[in-house]
C-alpha cells in the first residue's frame, strides 16, 4: 500500500473530528499597519487609531479581514506536520469563507481545524477539506469560518 493510500485510510477515520487547535497570536496595531502597507489598503478603520476610536462603530482600529485569513497558514503550522511519505503540502483554496466578527487591534486569535473530507487526487495526492474556525479570545462569535482545501503530495 502506498504512503498516500495509508494516509487516506488513516484520515478517513478522522472525518468529523477536530484535528488541531493552534496557539494564540496577538493581532496588534503594528501587525495591522504592516499588512496595510503591504496590501496598500490603508483605510482609516485599520490604520488611524484616534479616528477609528472617535468615528467607527468598533471603538478603535480593526484588522483587515484578509489579515485574519492570512493567519490561517500560521495556525496550520501550529497544528499539522507532514504525513509519512508526504513531500509537500499545497494550499488549494477555499470553498466557503465568511467574516463573522471584526478583530480589534490587540485581540488574540487562534485556529481550530475540523476535518470534513478527504479524497485521492490520482496516485500521489490527497485532498483534505478542513473547516477552519478562527476564534477571538473572549468572544462567542468567531472572526471567520472557512472550508479550506489542502493538497498533500506524496512520493510515488
Amino acid at each position: 500500500m502506498s504512503a498516500m493510500q495509508k494516509a487516506l485510510e488513516a484520515s478517513e477515520k478522522l472525518i468529523g473530528t477536530e484535528v488541531g487547535v493552534s496557539n494564540w497570536i496577538t493581532v496588534d496595531q503594528a501587525m495591522i499597519d504592516q499588512f496595510a502597507e503591504t496590501t496598500q489598503d490603508t483605510q482609516w478603520i485599520h490604520v488611524d487609531p484616534e479616528r477609528a476610536a472617535a468615528e467607527s462603530p468598533f471603538g478603535g482600529t480593526i484588522a483587515h479581514g484578509f489579515l485574519t485569513l492570512s493567519l490561517a497558514s500560521r495556525f496550520a503550522y501550529d497544528c499539522f506536520s507532514m504525513l509519512p511519505g508526504q513531500v509537500m503540502g499545497v494550499n488549494y483554496g477555499m470553498n466557503k469563507l465568511r467574516f463573522l466578527k471584526p478583530v480589534r487591534a490587540g485581540a488574540r486569535l487562534r485556529g481550530r481545524f475540523t476535518l470534513q473530507a478527504v479524497r485521492p487526487r490520482g496516485t500521489e495526492k490527497m485532498m483534505r477539506e478542513n473547516l477552519l474556525t478562527i476564534e477571538i479570545e473572549g468572544e462567542e462569535t468567531p472572526a471567520l469560518i472557512a472550508e479550506w482545501l489542502g493538497l498533500a503530495v506524496f512520493e510515488d
